[in-house]
């Protein structure tokens, strides 16, 4: 059963920043999908994730926050109109449509924003339900970048550049 219609995606707000951050120190533990050394601390990650470049949104199912992404420019200047994004779900509750939810929102909040597309720079080949939702959101796989990322259980891995326009 999924959550869609339970859920409810909002600006955050820094009452939100320790379930945020509960959220990514659980994500980059693992050291399979994102860059970011699993021990890096609160402080960085929340600097980072909820920095004043970022546009940064919560999903919560029933008041609780389940997820939380952010978008800003990919580029400076004469590349800020295409958005890079980054999502994370909460740990146990992979497959209920909260990943989803929030890359839709993105999309038409990318639009919303001003936006005339979403790239990301660094999709890891492994992370299969990322890249298979992404693909399902219409984005293209445009790039394959060798070696890309260090991943924590099987070493130096390909990563993808995804593209689609708003």
């Amino acid at each position: 059963m999924g959550y869609t219609n339970m859920l409810e995606i909002r600006k955050a707000v820094p009452s939100d920043y320790n379930d945020i951050w509960d959220i990514i120190r659980q994500v980059i533990a693992t050291g399979d999908t994102y860059v970011f050394a699993p021990d890096s601390s609160k402080e960085k990650m929340l600097a980072f994730w909820c920095g004043a470049d970022k546009h940064t949104y919560v999903a919560l199912v029933d008041d609780k926050i389940a997820g939380t992404f952010f978008m800003k420019d990919n580029q400076p200047d004469l590349g800020a109109h295409i958005a890079n994004a980054g999502y994370m779900t909460a740990p146990g509750i992979f497959g209920k449509g909260v990943g989803r939810a929030m890359g839709e929102f993105s999309i038409t909040e990318a639009s919303r924003l001003g936006y005339n597309a979403m790239q990301f720079n660094i999709v890891v080949k492994s992370n299969e339900r990322a890249v298979m939702l992404w693909k399902s959101l219409g984005f293209e796989i445009i790039g394959e970048i060798p070696d890309a990322f260090n991943h924590r259980q099987d070493g130096l891995t390909n990563a993808y550049i995804m593209y689609r326009k708003v």
